[in-house]
């Protein structure tokens, strides 16, 4: 990718230029879903190491069993032997490290995409006035504490009623 992400810079949003936002926004979603379909394909790569490590290693197991100290070579025992493998465990490690990169950027499209719903909704919000200021100061104490004492009453009559 030539131009590196920034996630936390990127899904921040700047409610004093929400034009540049919506500009900008189009730009972001492609790059973080080009990042994502390069990590899937990491994923796939990692994925298909895998598999071929596990059929060599399946078929060096059954045609040299002495290699591998087995006595009797069952479907379970070459399995397990497989699993044993350093070879094995590295490519497992690093299908595992592919699974993450691709999930954590599957993340990043949908954080992306949840700031453009935030985007739409500071629109809306800002046509209706929203952020043109009370024309009384609003005590957000007293609010809070007056919400406290709802919550609070509705407890005591959720308690009432279970107890009839």
């Amino acid at each position: 990718m030539t131009k590196e992400l920034n996630y936390e810079k990127d899904v921040t949003i700047d409610e004093s230029a929400l034009d540049v936002e919506w500009l900008e926004q189009p730009r972001l979603m492609a790059r973080y879903c080009q990042h994502a379909a390069e990590c899937k394909k990491e994923l796939d790569h990692a994925k298909e190491a895998l598999e071929v490590k596990k059929a060599e290693l399946d078929k060096d197991i059954r045609s040299t069993p002495d290699l591998y100290d087995i006595g009797k070579i069952t479907e379970t025992v070459v399995q397990n032997t497989i699993t044993t493998q350093t070879d094995y465990q590295q490519a497992m490690t690093e299908f595992i490290q592919a699974k993450y990169e691709y999930e954590m950027a599957q993340a990043a499209v949908r954080s992306i995409d949840q700031k453009k719903t935030a985007l739409e909704n500071l629109v809306k919000l800002h046509g209706m006035s929203y952020f043109a200021g009370p024309s009384v100061p609003r005590d957000l104490s007293k609010e809070w504490e007056q919400k406290e004492k709802q919550k609070e009453a509705n407890t005591r009559v959720k308690a009432t009623r279970r107890k009839k």
